[in-house]
Order: C-alpha cells, then sequence, then structure tokens
C-alpha cells in the first residue's frame, strides 16, 4: 500500500524508473529494486510519527547489533521546516514563502507523472522512450534518474535497494557495523 502515490502512480513510477536506469546482467532496474517504494515513502515521509526522514541507528542488524535503523528519528522545528518545503512544497503559505513560492517533490512528481500517462507502463518500450524523452519532461526526468540512483545504492531501510541487490551489483557488502572491516578486506583489492 503506497504512502502517498497513488497504486497507478506507483505502477508508472515503477516502470518509468527501470527506462531511466535499466536492468542489466548485473544490476536490477531502479523500479526493479525498489525504487518506487523509495520515492514513495520519501513523498509520504510526514505521513509517519516521527516522519520518515533520519534512519535510527547505529546498527541496521545486518551483521549483528540491534537492527536500529527502523527507529525513525525525530526532526527539529527548522528540519521539519526544510524538509516539509522540499517535499511539499510552499503551498502559498507565509512561512513557507520567504523566498518565494516552492514546487515541492510531491508536485513535481504528481505533475511528471500525469504528464507520462496513465497508460505508461501498457505502451511500447519505444513510446515509453518517447515520453520520457519530451522536451517538457527534461526536469522531471532528472529528477527520476537522481532518485533512481539514490534508491538502488542507498540503505534499503529507505524503501529502495530491495534485499540489497543495488549493492551487489556494485560488489558492496554494505553495512558491517558492529563487526567493522578486517585487515585484510581493508588491504586486499
Amino acid at each position: 500500500m503506497p504512502a502517498w502515490l497513488t497504486h497507478g502512480e506507483h505502477r508508472t513510477l515503477t516502470v518509468a524508473l527501470d527506462r531511466v536506469t535499466p536492468a542489466d546482467d548485473r544490476s536490477p532496474g531502479a523500479g526493479q529494486a525498489g525504487g518506487a517504494d523509495y520515492v514513495d515513502l520519501l513523498l509520504g515521509a510526514f505521513t509517519f510519527d516521527p516522519p520518515r526522514i533520519w534512519a535510527g541507528g547505529p546498527f541496521s542488524g545486518r551483521h549483528g547489533g540491534e537492527a536500529s535503523f527502523g527507529c525513525w528519528l525525530d526532526v527539529g522545528r527548522i528540519e521539519e521546516l526544510a524538509w516539509r518545503m522540499r517535499i511539499e512544497g510552499s503551498q502559498g503559505r507565509a512561512e513557507r514563502e520567504f523566498n518565494g513560492p516552492v514546487p515541492g517533490l510531491q508536485e513535481q512528481y504528481r505533475n511528471g507523472l500525469a504528464c507520462l500517462g496513465d497508460d505508461f507502463a501498457d505502451v511500447d518500450p519505444i513510446e515509453q522512450a518517447r515520453r520520457l524523452s519530451d522536451d517538457i519532461q527534461d526536469d522531471f526526468r532528472d529528477l527520476l534518474f537522481t532518485h533512481a540512483c539514490e534508491a538502488l545504492y542507498g540503505d534499503p531501510v529507505y524503501g529502495g535497494n530491495r534485499d540489497g541487490r543495488g549493492w551487489a551489483a556494485i560488489g558492496f557488502t554494505g553495512d558491517v557495523q558492529p563487526r567493522g572491516w578486517t585487515d585484510q578486506e581493508v588491504t586486499s583489492g
């Protein structure tokens, strides 16, 4: 169940992320790796309490220690304002428009996905590429690519990099705390 996107938007986003960072013989596409979940959790960060901005720690539990990355940290008043402006935009609110109107990520995604069309996931790859290459989609395509990279290589707690598949594709074992790295692991290469 998406946190902020509609089911249709989530499906469209999954396919779009796979188009901007497709799978190959070593790596999953960003959509396959949970990229739409990553973006959805970012866009819906403030639907959770505490907001899903900063994962806890110090350990993920993947290599020992208490799995505490999933214990989300509270954000301060200024952090909350900054993140709400980034995600939600200024929304015509005086306290958010001290530098003028700001379109948030939610608005950018809603508009960008609408431009791709409700049928984007069902049309052939040539039509998908055409829609993504439209000049009006330049900024949105750049945003998709940025979030595709974050989703592929970020910590799985944020919704992407499903099963650490992005890390595996580049030979990164992920966090190794509290075990750490052995001298052999550090010096071999």
